[in-house]
């Protein structure tokens, strides 16, 4: 597939716009040439202003000869139905995270690809195509600094509103880290456990902040992810792996030093658009290399399945104050 790969999009909120204006304006062989989504006023607009071709109906734009491939940036409960859409018409698919809600809708899809015969979904866990994760695999992989034993690990959000709750804390943030620890260490986890520290005053009556999630890797690594997402100042994001012979540690993004008003320092990132906007660059030009390639080079539908699983036993372990082991399924050969 040499020519400009053809796109579409189905549902164009934030991130489905954002990705349109990368795939048009930054990145290099695609174009979005249709879009869908269920609101149709705003959906057309968004399609006069992006000069794309508008669907009501996102079934029927994946079906149509005007796209190639698909992004699919729906509220997360409709991400099953689209995605089976486009393995249904044979087309790859990216997909942004989590491939579904529920680890069966993960599962039901891992089985629709494996009956085509044919790897299309990938999902967007962009941490993976974040430059200092990439030099942490890198360096772990290498094993010159011995075999990982811990990692202490945080994800912290300046501020989120009341619509933000306990369960999001797993489910919607630390997702990433469950995604792309797992990636780092290429092995899945045997345990979850979530335990809840002091509650920060800038929480509110259906949220616990801060939370801190355990996971056990099945070859005995310990993690600690702390998620804290009311610190009142900054969006930042730690990995620190402790090696036997050395600790590594994910490298700051470089910011220019400023000296003004008596102070010297940097700045730091408010929000996850800013800190990892060239992952996510990366993420979709690596996905239109692969898929004009014929092929999926990035997280498949069975690391979106394995990351449901492990996400839905550390919220069941939330919920229980209790260690939950982790079942899943061996992969299979299809994704190795």
């Amino acid at each position: 597939m040499s020519q400009e790969l053809k796109i579409g999009v189905v549902g164009v909120g934030a991130i489905g716009r954002t990705h349109i204006e990368r795939i048009n304006g930054k990145l290099q062989g695609a174009k979005v040439t249709a879009c869908a989504d269920v609101n149709v006023d705003f959906g057309k607009s968004v399609a006069e202003k992006y000069g794309c071709k508008f669907y009501a109906d996102g079934e029927e734009m994946i079906a149509s000869d005007d796209v190639d491939a698909v992004i699919v940036t729906t509220i997360d409960p409709y991400h099953e139905q689209y995605v089976m859409a486009a393995i249904k018409a044979g087309k790859f698919v990216f997909c942004e995270k989590p491939l579904a809600p529920e680890p069966e809708a993960c599962r039901r899809i891992v089985e629709a690809e494996m009956a085509g015969g044919k790897k299309l979904v990938q999902v967007g866990f962009m941490r993976r195509y974040d430059q200092g994760y990439r030099q942490l695999k890198k360096a772990i992989q290498s094993r010159e600094y011995g075999e990982p034993l811990m990692l202490h690990c945080a994800h912290r959000n300046p501020a989120v509103d009341e619509n933000y709750t306990t369960p999001m804390a797993v489910e919607n943030s630390m997702i990433h880290e469950i995604d792309v620890l797992r990636w780092l260490l290429n092995e899945d986890f045997a345990t979850a456990e979530v335990v809840f520290a002091k509650n920060t005053r800038r929480t509110h009556k259906n949220l616990m902040d801060p939370q801190i999630m355990i996971l056990t890797t099945k070859s005995g690594v310990r993690i600690d992810v702390e998620a804290f997402v009311n610190t009142g100042h900054c969006y930042d994001i730690k990995c620190e792996v402790c090696c036997e012979d050395a600790i590594l540690n994910l490298p700051e993004p470089s910011n220019i030093e400023v000296c003004a008003k008596a102070f010297r320092g940097h700045a730091v990132h408010s929000d996850w658009s800013t800190r990892f906007v060239d992952a996510y660059n990366v993420e979709i030009q690596e996905w239109i290399d692969a898929t004009k390639a014929g092929r999926v080079d990035g997280p498949t539908a069975w690391d979106g399945y394995a990351g449901q699983v492990t996400a839905a036993a550390a919220s069941k372990a939330r919920d229980a104050q209790t260690v939950v082991k982790i079942e899943m399924d061996e992969m299979p050969e299809f994704y190795k």
